[in-house]
């Protein structure tokens, strides 16, 4: 038996998109010192609105990363800023991590429903 809730399968597809965002970020990193890489990004808050609205039983769909626009090319290309990319990172990091608080929470009021009874 699965024990999900609207606000349970939200907060998992959340969580989704934040991991898609560090492994992204991850990518630009790692890819720093490569000629000629652009830098990849998405706008989260519109792939969140897109993820909510496709139906469930679709399940996650991965982001659509494009190259992210006014950032500085080095001389051989590259436009990946370190400092940018600290910043993309912890900003999904806090994400993922208050995504994480939010569905303890949710469980453990399901649980309390649960449980009720036994009180």
């Amino acid at each position: 038996m699965q024990v999900t809730t609207a606000l349970s399968e939200a907060l998992g597809r959340y969580l989704d998109l934040t991991s898609e965002q560090m492994k992204l970020t991850a990518g630009n990193l790692a890819n720093v010192d490569t000629p000629g890489f652009k830098t990849q990004g998405f706008d989260f808050e519109q792939e969140l609105a897109r993820q909510m609205s496709t139906p469930s039983e679709a399940g996650f769909t991965a982001a659509v990363a494009q190259e992210v626009d006014g950032l500085v090319a080095r001389p051989d290309g590259n436009n990946v800023s370190l400092d940018r990319e600290g910043m993309e990172l912890a900003k999904a990091q806090l994400k993922f991590r208050m995504g994480i608080s939010l569905l303890k929470h949710e469980y453990s009021t399901v649980m309390s429903a649960i449980h009720a009874e036994t009180k």
